[in-house]
């Protein structure tokens, strides 16, 4: 068989399993968990509509100044989560047109998958989930929680009557969302069968995800940092001759003689993405060749041991650490019940952006008297309750950027 008959034949394979109209997961795939309103002249498809929904929410454009590796960079061309998500969709678009999967359902996991980011990275959700453990604020922090919770519960969009609403996206878009993380060790993902309620879930990787294309975004969450995260470190020239020269003998593996000064982000996606695609099956799942499985693990451990374990950033975690715990223990000082936004506007003139912004906050999200009539959005927090005001703090926190956490806790300790 020619290559161009095995490739029409992989996806061929792969379009009876994809998230089409005549799968049998189509119904719950685009289920909402409430009617949404339709135009009589949309053209759009449901993920369509879902990926324009994301790409209009806050929580998306805050993640131009949100960690991907590198805190608070001012130098334009490092990668942010913006950056980041927007490879995702690259690469699972490229992937799902090899394959024959929805292109469309990709690229609305792959905008989305970050939303619930918190500040600072991976290490500013580990400094949250440490708040969360000390004060038993429900269940644990993970980002991928947390961007379910901002796309079911935080983030709202202006309907066509000018009322605020939330974003109410497909089961098959927030499955993708919440079941995106990348950090496994099984090399083939398969989806899973059963149509579960996302909100019990409680760990990153819990099950797998429900669709192949929510498989896909696993594996391009992992693709799109590998060789991304190594050209920042070459940009920022953190590496050690002998680190470059471990890094050069795995590279060697997939392009010979290559050297570290010469290879970049696309020339490492493109290997790995042909690979992938060549050895997917609906059979066995989505998934590489062994070789390259291994050398994907092998660049992977690279890049935590010798970039994201620097110790140049290991003074700023240290900042990061400070920056979250300050505004939390600032935030929680103004707590008195119902009375909780006069109390904190007594502060107003010391702390004008960090009151000024949660209190629209509670406003838009606490059962508050003479709340906004045009707040649809649901209530989330009882200002009678404790528990329910720190939930508060941590939801507002984990919505920061680098920059404006920064900014409050400059305006919290300046004079």
């Amino acid at each position: 068989m020619s290559t161009n008959q095995n490739q029409k034949m992989q996806l061929y394979r792969f379009s009876q399993v994809a998230t089409t109209p005549n799968s049998e997961k189509w119904q719950n795939a685009i289920s909402r968990i409430y009617p949404m309103y339709k135009r009589h002249d949309d053209i759009r498809s449901d993920f369509e509509r879902d990926y324009d929904r994301i790409l209009h929410s806050n929580a998306y454009r805050r993640l131009k100044r949100k960690t991907q590796v590198f805190f608070a960079t001012s130098n334009d061309h490092i990668c942010t989560r913006i950056e980041h998500v927007q490879l995702v969709a690259s690469i699972g678009t490229t992937i799902a047109r090899s394959l024959g999967l929805n292109s469309d359902l990709i690229s609305a996991i792959a905008i989305g998958h970050d939303i619930g980011h918190s500040p600072f990275g991976h290490h500013g959700e580990m400094v949250i989930d440490d708040i969360v453990k000390s004060y038993d604020i429900g269940k644990k922090f993970w980002h991928e929680g947390n961007s379910l919770r901002f796309a079911d519960d935080i983030e709202t969009l202006i309907d066509y009557e000018g009322y605020e609403q939330n974003m109410n996206l497909t089961y098959a878009v927030r499955d993708g969302m919440i079941c995106h993380c990348g950090e496994v060790d099984d090399n083939w993902i398969y989806p899973r069968d059963e149509f579960v309620d996302l909100r019990t879930l409680s760990n990153a990787s819990e099950i797998n995800p429900y669709t192949f294309e929510g498989c896909v975004i696993k594996i391009a969450d992992k693709i799109s940092y590998l060789g991304r995260d190594i050209e920042d470190a070459i940009t920022y020239k953190i590496l050690e001759p002998h680190q470059q020269k471990e890094l050069e003998k795995m590279i060697q593996r997939m392009f010979k003689d290559a050297k570290l000064s010469r290879l970049n982000h696309t020339a490492l996606t493109h290997k790995f993405t042909v690979d992938l695609c060549k050895n997917s099956t609906p059979q066995k799942g989505i998934g590489f060749s062994q070789e390259y499985f291994e050398i994907m693990n092998e660049i992977k451990s690279f890049n935590f041991w010798n970039i994201c374990s620097h110790k140049r950033l290991y003074y700023f975690k240290r900042y990061a650490k400070l920056v979250i715990e300050t505004i939390f223990e600032v935030l929680l000082g103004y707590y008195a019940g119902r009375d909780t936004i006069s109390k904190m506007m007594k502060d107003a003139q010391f702390y004008p952006i960090l009151i000024g912004h949660y209190k629209e906050w509670l406003e838009k999200y606490a059962n508050v008297d003479n709340r906004n009539p045009y707040y649809r959005n649901k209530i989330l927090y009882d200002l009678g309750s404790i528990d329910d005001y720190r939930q508060s703090c941590i939801d507002f926190i984990s919505g920061a950027t680098d920059n404006f956490a920064i900014k409050i806790f400059n305006e919290i300790t300046g004079f």
